[in-house]
């Protein structure tokens, strides 16, 4: 299985770091964002990841190179040009993901999620796209239903909802900002430019089985702001 990290943001939420720094070099206990997710694959044996890069894009770059890709093999997708969100991002690299089933991760995602139990379950759903989910609070839900089948998205906070599969009942989950792909999703999809993944989840999923991977006993940290560095740093080694 190969990777990709999710590295090009803007990070704007984690000013005043990114007037001057990707927000993948931040720093938790002595290890880059980008350092601990470039392991985090490795410790499940992913040795070859795709990194996409814009923002201080040579930053990253230079970083890469001078640890030797963190014992990994990794592929610089370039978005320099144009930042082309999550679900384009993924579309970019798709040379290197083509050829076999693959996991994304935001950069800014800190877990101990179990991928090799992740990718088990992934197979015995036989699902097209597995989405890594907890039962936290979060404003935006991932909607499945009793088949644990994606069906919708809705926004608590602004009552904005979208369906693309009707059900008797809907079960809320919030996406974890990880996931497992089988490579057809490239022929699958119509979209192109830039988007987000979670528009290519509603889009494929009236004809695709996508389904979740419950993993709320895990740790998982969304490092956004510059003070949640602080809790990061307690919560991971």
């Amino acid at each position: 299985m190969k990777g990709m990290i999710f590295a090009a943001g803007l990070g704007t939420r984690f000013k005043p770091w990114t007037d001057t720094k990707p927000k993948a070099l931040a720093v938790v206990n002595g290890k880059s964002l980008l350092q601990r997710a470039v392991e985090y694959l490795r410790q499940y044996g992913i040795q070859e990841i795709v990194v996409n890069v814009h923002h201080f894009a040579e930053q990253v770059e230079q970083a890469v190179k001078d640890a030797d890709g963190w014992g990994a093999r990794i592929h610089i997708s370039d978005e320099r040009s144009e930042l082309l969100d999550t679900g384009g991002g993924m579309l970019k690299a798709k040379e290197w993901l083509q050829t076999g089933t693959f996991i994304t991760l935001n950069v800014d995602i800190l877990s101990d999620a179990n991928l090799k139990d992740f990718l088990v379950e992934h197979q015995r759903d036989n699902a097209v796209i597995t989405l890594a989910t907890t039962e936290r609070d979060s404003s935006r839900k991932l909607l499945f239903n009793k088949y644990d089948r994606l069906c919708g998205w809705r926004n608590n906070g602004t009552g904005e909802e979208k369906l693309v599969l009707q059900a008797s009942e809907y079960f809320e989950k919030a996406y974890s900002g990880i996931a497992i792909f089988e490579p057809q999703v490239f022929n699958y999809t119509k979209l192109k430019g830039k988007f987000s993944l979670i528009d290519l989840y509603l889009e494929l999923a009236h004809d695709n089985k996508i389904s979740s991977y419950e993993h709320s006993g895990s740790k998982l940290l969304d490092v956004g702001k510059p003070g949640s560095v602080e809790q990061a740093e307690r919560m991971f080694a």
